[in-house]
């Protein structure tokens, strides 16, 4: 009903207003964006899609998390999945996608260059750290044609700072003995850019045997101008390193009793985990329209991780020893014509060729286990590559300066061959050419407003080393999941220096696997629905206030059960995902030198499996508040309190399918946090 209501109040809204030339741009920026994107040479998302959110350098660069993916919880719609169990700490979704690993949604890119490991997680966030970023951009969606695999409910690119001349430090301070420390350089001079970074954080954790510490460094050269020089090129690279204890799901019971606690079956576990990153970056101008660009990159994912899942002291399916070992080699490349003032092209190609390994190993169940023992069986160790060679069209044409329509077209296939712990070989599901078209429209009403409509297609592929994903001898062909999506939404200016933006959006899956490459687990879906409503306003008032919302209200739900022969899921929502997601913030700046900041964040409850048994779990509200003074121009301190209510929530896992599961497991959140940070700027 909501949505049905809000169609009939954007059309009215179409109705009311005259055409005027305008921007079309429909996307929202919260916050300042220094570095964002270079004008010239390949086509940005803002340029071409509609439903674009960007969040700004001085909204990022001084705030204490645990990881970065929790900066993405300051946007609009996003769902943060807070697992809290070491290295494995959580991840972003959007778009009525959820992030408990079965179907990972989301792409991933740090400055361009694809960030997911295999299964789709999002770890390599993890490398980052708040004072090297200099914006994120949120596309949500169907129809961004420039990335295939993952690509299914929008993307998340990751700008890191690039050129300058500056010298900034933090050091931070904070609860449960957290000690941080951050290092940003930059120097620039004579067309030459040069960026470094160093970071460190060590935390004793909110419960028992929660632990952690993490370095990361980072460096970007890159020469030249691409409108003066004809070239811009450039090479990134990043190495991370994290040790982290993990405490442990816990039963209802004993987060009653004891939720900073962590059993003796836990002792044990933990996660060791290395990352690395390294990509070229060149850019060249062919002619005074002509530009093309290219990306070689090279990702690498190592990862031991120490893990018991069940309080049923029996057997060997509890505990488990987890091996990753990944590395990606890959290309991108774009050729972009500026036409006329009417139209640019633009064509793009990619190539990914993934070598994985995945080891997991059980263990009889003791108090602790020796995780570095002889384990029990050894229940998965498969050797597996996985290509994916994608290509795609899109053409930018403006007939009039009201109006923007973007049609564009993208082909991906995909192969790969895996060899099992028992020996046995086989080869990547044969999906063929995974065709993907799409569309865009955006018109001016006024100066002040457009509205937008696209309609698009992505596709789920599935991964890991095992069937469903790899024809092995008991494996039957499966076709593709497409994914139709469709969005209509209006971005306006209700009062001078505001951004407002409504939109109604659905998206269709056919085949949909819930799929989780880790422990085996695959359940077939079938026909599924996603739909919902997005509202999001950010505003200035007067000079020292400036205020942000929205409010996100979304479904999943089984339309039609793609199973034979058991209990029919039809008309069930897809598990974890909440009805709504909502945040406010305040920023108010009380002199040139004092700031203070409120920020909340909420989301509803869900169901915890596709079979709606096992109640509804999940809803939180949180309130987050800051204070900044500027002691001088090169010094400045800031206070931050999180969850400044000490509202107990928790994350719950539930797996009705996996067999040792018996009852919800929980990960309690943080309680009240206080943390304090020292910042300099030369």
């Amino acid at each position: 009903m909501k949505i049905h209501i809000l169609v009939v109040a954007v059309a009215a809204a179409c109705l009311s207003m005259q055409a005027n030339a305008q921007s079309v741009d429909s996307a929202l920026t919260l916050g300042k964006v220094d570095v964002h994107s270079h004008s010239e040479g390949q086509l940005t998302a803002h340029q071409v899609l509609t439903s674009v959110d960007v969040l700004g350098a001085d909204q990022i660069e001084d705030k204490n998390v645990s990881q970065s993916w929790e900066l993405l919880g300051q946007m609009p719609g996003i769902q943060l999945t807070e697992t809290r169990q070491g290295a494995e700490s959580g991840k972003v979704s959007f778009r009525a996608f959820n992030g408990e690993g079965y179907l990972n949604a989301i792409k991933t890119l740090i400055d361009g260059v694809p960030s997911n490991v295999n299964s789709g997680n999002q770890r390599f966030i993890d490398m980052l750290f708040p004072l090297e970023i200099s914006y994120i951009e949120v596309v949500r969606g169907t129809n961004d044609p420039r990335y295939g695999l993952h690509n299914i409910g929008g993307n998340v690119n990751f700008g890191t700072r690039q050129g300058g001349t500056y010298t900034d430090a933090r050091l931070g301070y904070g609860s449960y003995n957290t000690r941080s420390a951050q290092l940003a350089v930059g120097r620039e001079s004579d067309g030459f850019a040069r960026n470094y970074f160093l970071g460190y954080q060590d935390a004793d954790g909110y419960r028992d045997n929660d632990a952690s510490k993490k370095y990361s460094i980072g460096g970007k050269w890159f020469y030249g101008n691409l409108e003066d020089d004809g070239l811009r090129a450039g090479l990134t690279a990043r190495a991370y390193h994290n040790e982290a204890d993990e405490p442990g799901f816990m039963t209802a019971e004993e987060l009653r009793t004891h939720r900073r606690g962590s059993d003796l079956r836990n002792r044990n576990d933990g996660d060791d985990r290395d990352m690395r990153q390294v990509a070229a970056h060149v850019d060249l101008k062919l002619a005074d329209a002509l530009y093309f660009g290219t990306r070689l990159y090279y990702n690498s994912y190592e990862d031991d991780r120490r893990i018991t899942f069940s309080d049923l002291p029996t057997g060997n399916a509890p505990r488990q020893r987890r091996i990753w070992d990944e590395s990606q080699f890959g290309m991108l490349n774009t050729l972009t014509w500026n036409a006329s003032s009417v139209l640019t092209l633009e064509g793009g190609f990619n190539y990914e060729q993934q070598d994985n390994r995945y080891q997991r190993m059980r263990f009889s169940y003791a108090e602790p286990t020796d995780f570095w023992a002889t384990p029990a069986r050894i229940q998965n160790d498969e050797r597996h590559s996985f290509d994916n060679w994608g290509a795609y069209v899109q053409a930018i044409y403006q007939p009039i300066e009201a109006l923007k329509i973007v049609p564009a077209y993208r082909v991906d296939r995909y192969s790969g061959r895996t060899r099992l712990v028992d020996g046995t070989t086989g080869r990547l599901q044969r999906y063929g050419n995974i065709n993907q078209p799409k569309l865009s429209v955006v018109y001016a009403l006024t100066p002040s407003a457009n509205i937008y409509a696209n309609w698009g297609r992505t596709a789920q592929v599935l991964t890991g080393g095992t069937a469903p994903a790899y024809l092995t001898p008991v494996q039957a062909a499966m076709s593709p999941s497409t994914n139709t999506g469709m969005e209509l939404g209006m971005k306006f200016s209700p009062f001078r220096g505001a951004q407002a933006r409504v939109a109604v959006w659905q998206q269709d899956a056919e085949n949909e696997i819930s799929n989780m490459p880790a422990t085996g687990t695959t359940v077939q879906l079938g026909k599924t629905r996603r739909r919902g409503v997005d509202a999001q306003i950010s505003a200035p008032l007067g000079e020292r206030w400036t205020v942000w919302a929205s409010h996100a209200y979304q479904e999943a739900r089984i339309e039609r059960d793609g199973r034979a022969g058991v209990e029919s899921l039809e008309g069930n929502e897809v598990a974890a995902v909440p009805r709504h997601i909502s945040n406010v913030g305040v920023d108010f700046r009380a002199t040139d030198a004092l700031k203070f900041g409120l920020q909340g964040r909420a989301q509803g409850d869900y169901y915890l499996e596709e079979r709606n048994v096992a109640g509804k779990y999940g809803n939180f509200a949180v309130l987050d508040l800051s204070a900044g003074y500027q002691i001088n121009p090169t010094w400045s301190v800031d206070l931050q309190v999180k969850n400044a209510t000490g509202r107990e929530y928790a994350y719950v896992w539930y797996d009705s399918f996996f067999q040792s599961q018996t009852q919800p497991m929980f990960s309690p959140s943080a309680g009240r946090q206080v943390y304090i940070g020292l910042t300099m700027k030369l």
